[in-house]
């Protein structure tokens, strides 16, 4: 009922720098913990980072002190600024509910980081 698109992605070198944004189409952006994922073809898919309503942050170890992942409640969106980006950053990006993946899995937004 609610679609999450993602967008932000591209092609950078290596220590560049993306800042993805998720935006919700419905009306719907009440769920408390929205985290970013992201797959490599023929991996599975990971959880990058979690934010709270409250605006509580969790990160994955390989991501801690490079990524930040932020909220927008009023705007319906979460971002995910990433600095530092190594090449094996590149996935392709998703946002959604955590642990429960309430929204459907939009198409996601490619990052490609160059060595």
């Amino acid at each position: 009922q609610v679609q999450l698109v993602e967008s932000g992605g591209g092609l950078v070198q290596a220590g560049g720098s993306l800042r993805l944004s998720c935006a919700a189409s419905g009306n719907i952006f009440s769920i408390n913990v929205l985290g970013w994922y992201r797959q490599a073809p023929g991996k599975q898919r990971e959880l990058v980072a979690t934010i709270s309503g409250g605006g509580i942050t969790n990160y994955a170890d390989s991501v801690k002190g490079r990524f930040t992942i932020s909220r927008d409640n009023a705007k319906k969106t979460v971002n995910l600024q990433m600095n530092s980006l190594k090449p094996e950053d590149t996935a392709v990006y998703y946002c959604n509910s955590w642990p429960v993946q309430y929204y459907y899995w939009g198409q996601g937004t490619q990052v490609t980081v160059s060595s």
